[in-house]
């Protein structure tokens, strides 16, 4: 257990708000007991269940109170009931999913609402017409998970965990929340900052008998208000920010935003809030003619760790926000400004807290289907795994696109389902044109994006510089060290390279990153050390698994970070956080 366990209970399971970007002050959180069964694949609904398990921690896990594994050939099924607020009775009524593993089923009173093939992005239905007049309701959801005999995105889940693969997570694993609306309601806003033209420019999606409906917004600084527009449902928005206040890592300053739709008597009828950083991503030449990648038109030199977002209380869900939120405070006060999220993707909460700290995010799509090593083709993936992968990975952007932490896609990971890399590139890159694009982080480059990777352990190493891409170090280090009391297991656990003490450990990292930074006047742009934390039997973190034990000083760490950087910045310009 993390030391954020004890927090958790059935009547404070991560209550928070789910989604920042998008604020109702109505809602109603549906964590806790539930009751759950698991059954085989093909049996139907079950009359009895076999207990409690406490949502939104996944079967699998400790915090769940249930800790089974299910497996290909099972089905997982979960129950509870709930009342509708009276003064929402003239609302429609959405039921919120933040994530479900994999493949779910729902039925409200006895009514299937619908189903949803996907483990990491949200979704919603709504259930105002299986609402029974008055008195409780009742949901009942199945889920299915394939988990590794599967083709679908899992990322580093197996049924039989090891190594570098960890515990499988089947069910809901995000908050399931209940928000009421009008008919005509804002369904999401698209938010894209551009810092050239001193703009930002919001698009409104909004439900069909909102269509002639009118849309206005005001971008706010404090009490300010720096720009509004007005618009029709749907249609793109220019607002102004004159000598905008940019978002970066040492100033993640964020405007607020509130966007308000009106009926056609000028009558509000929806309102959400929201927020956004001025920021740009892009490709630049330094002064030294070498391809960069660039923040804000200025190269700053992106250094951080591999974020898996493993728990070993909770795997795929953290304990508590707080928890959520300390990886990132660590990974700050380490002295680094980088966070490369690795073949996960994680509530809504952890961006926001990226956005509201200031942490830099190349953000990995869940990888899954077959491999390749680094000297073999493309796979060929079936028209069902393809269409799946595509469809997971546009909702994946289309989820987080509006955080400004977030500056980098990664579609693939050493090779790990790697097909059709320059379509794929292209389609993300025209999906969304306003961030960088790293085609594969490791292995097998096709020469496509904007970024060349390489993975290198212990490393340091670089690619050669390209006149077109910038080039990186995408994982490299992986030192390891287990922490007596503070390990998954006892014995035979795993690193890339393995010390006896703190003071090994920390030798050994300032020889890495002397070496590291050199490299960084010969056109490195960013580099990414394995790893945050401790997963599982691994044991390459910066901190146990439990967060208990940063395990080198922190003061230290920060100092190997920092000083190396001094005569760098004196010789050429800004290259990092000062």
């Amino acid at each position: 257990m993390s030391k954020w366990a004890k927090e958790v209970s059935a009547k404070n399971a991560l209550p928070e708000y789910p989604r920042l970007q998008m604020v109702r002050k109505d809602w109603m959180n549906l964590n806790g007991q539930w009751k759950y069964a698991i059954r085989p694949k093909s049996d139907s609904q079950p009359k009895t269940f076999d207990g409690h398990i406490l949502v939104p921690f996944c079967v699998e896990s400790a915090l769940s109170g249930v800790q089974k594994a299910v497996g290909e050939d099972k089905r997982l099924w979960y129950k509870r009931s709930f009342d509708i607020p009276k003064k929402w009775s003239d609302k429609r009524i959405l039921l919120h999913f933040g994530a479900v593993d994999w493949e779910t089923n729902v039925w409200v009173n006895g009514k299937h609402i619908g189903s949803h093939r996907g483990g990491y992005d949200r979704f919603s239905f709504d259930i105002t017409d299986a609402l029974n007049n008055d008195g409780t309701q009742e949901i009942v959801v199945s889920v299915w998970d394939p988990a590794d005999e599967g083709y679908q995105p899992r990322g580093k889940q197996v049924q039989e965990p090891r190594g570098i693969w960890y515990t499988s997570v089947t069910g809901i694993w995000q908050t399931v929340w209940l928000e009421p609306v009008n008919v005509a309601y804002i369904k999401s806003i698209k938010i894209v900052p551009d810092i050239d033209a001193e703009v930002v420019r919001i698009t409104a999606l909004c439900s069909e008998l909102a269509a002639d409906y009118t849309v206005e917004t005001e971008a706010k600084d404090g009490w300010l208000t720096k720009g509004k527009g007005k618009g029709q449902a749907g249609q793109e928005m220019v607002i102004p920010i004159s000598k905008a206040k940019l978002w970066s890592p040492d100033r993640p300053f964020l405007y607020d935003l509130k966007v308000t739709l009106k009926d056609s008597d000028g009558k509000k009828v929806d309102e959400v809030s929201s927020y956004f950083g001025m920021r740009k991503i892009s490709l630049g030449k330094d002064k030294d003619g070498i391809t960069r990648m660039m923040l804000n038109n200025e190269f700053v030199f992106q250094f951080g760790l591999l974020d898996q977002g493993w728990w070993p209380d909770g795997l795929y869900t953290a304990p508590t926000d707080k928890a959520l939120r300390y990886d990132i405070e660590v990974t700050k006060k380490l002295g680094l400004n980088l966070a490369r999220k690795h073949v996960k993707i994680e509530p809504a909460r952890w961006y926001y807290w990226c956005d509201r700290l200031g942490l830099l995010v190349w953000q990995d799509m869940p990888s899954g289907d077959e491999y390749i090593d680094r000297d073999e083709p493309d796979i060929q993936r079936s028209r069902e795994s393809a269409e799946q992968f595509k469809l997971e990975l546009t909702r994946m952007i289309d989820n987080l696109r509006n955080h400004p932490s977030i500056i980098v896609w990664v579609p693939y990971n050493e090779g790990w389902g790697q097909y059709d890399t320059p379509g794929i590139s292209r389609m993300i890159k025209e999906y969304d044109p306003s961030r960088l694009v790293n085609s594969a982080s490791g292995w097998a480059d096709r020469g496509v994006g904007d970024i060349h990777d390489i993975h290198a352990y212990p490393g340091p190493a670089m690619p050669e510089p390209e006149a077109r891409r910038a080039i990186v170090l995408g994982e490299f280090g992986g030192l390891g060290l287990a922490v007596e009391g503070h390990t998954w297991q006892e014995r035979d656990n795993w690193g890339y390279r393995n010390f006896r003490t703190t003071k090994e450990l920390t030798n050994a990292y300032e020889v890495l990153i002397g070496n590291l930074y050199p490299m960084i006047n010969k056109g490195l742009s960013a580099a990414v050390y394995t790893q945050t934390t401790d997963v599982e039997i691994e044991v390459n973190g910066m901190m146990t698994y439990d967060r208990a034990v940063i395990k080198m000083e922190t003061r230290d760490v920060r100092r190997i970070n920092r000083e190396y950087l001094a005569p760098i910045i004196q010789s050429g310009g800004k290259v990092f956080l000062e």
